[in-house]
This record gives C-alpha cells, structure tokens and sequence, in this order.
C-alpha cells in the first residue's frame, strides 16, 4: 500500500440507472435500483478508489457492508455514490458511503475491505477448490 491511502480521500461515482441494475419482480411501474446492485455499485467505488493508494500486485476485497437503503430511485435516473475512506487500519479500511439521486438521498452506511496480495489469494483459492473437490 501507499503511504498515500489514508482517511479522508474520497471519490464520487456518477451513471445512470440502467434495466440490469433494477428489480424486475413487481413489473415494469416499479422498475427500481435493486439493493443488491447498490450494494456492487458501492464496493466498486470503495474498490476503485483503493487501487489508486495501493501497489502494483494488491487488491482488494470486500469484509462488511452495513447500509441503509432509503430512497428508490427510478430506472433511467442519474445516481451519485460518494465513497470516503474512515479508517486504515494495516490492511484494513473502512469507507463511509452515501448517495443521492436528483430527489433525495438514497443510501448512506459504511463499507469495509481488506488489502490482499492478488498472487497469494488466487493460491488461497485454488488451495480450497482443490479441498471442496475432495483432493
């Protein structure tokens, strides 16, 4: 990691609600940003963020999510997500979250992910397919 990763660097996001970001299950009226997407859309921006601050071989990946969802927001509507991060602690950060879109809040909460090392989680991986396999 960079000695450049530290609290208080933020990012925003910005896109549009498209159909694959939607429910789908109270029909077409109801088109609306599913929580599960959110959810992706969020740990992307906490993610993207991160690469920035970290080395050449690092990633990330998520720990926790702990959000409220409190607006809907329509398929077609512009949404801003704002991730900054709260806390670095060694290999662990926590990001506070929040979003809008052009009516109302739609989500705030926080977000924690851990530095990895790619190479040595691709091992860690493998190791356990090869242990879910029976081998």
């Amino acid at each position: 990691m960079k000695d450049t990763l530290k609290p208080g660097i933020a990012a925003t996001s910005r896109f549009e609600v498209d159909a694959a970001r939607t429910i789908d299950f109270m029909g077409e009226a109801a088109r609306v940003y599913a929580t599960p997407m959110l959810v992706r859309d969020l740990e992307m921006a906490c993610r993207g963020l991160l690469l920035e601050h970290l080395d050449p071989g690092e990633d990330s990946v998520g720990t926790r999510v702990e959000i409220d969802h409190i607006g809907a927001t329509l398929l077609g509507m512009p949404v801003e997500l704002r991730v900054r991060v709260a806390e670095v602690n060694g290999r662990a950060v926590v990001f506070e979250v929040e979003g809008n879109d052009p009516v109302e809040p739609i989500v705030r909460g926080r977000h924690g992910r851990f530095v990895v090392e790619a190479a040595k989680l691709g091992q860690r991986l493998a190791a356990k397919a090869v242990k879910a396999r029976g081998g």
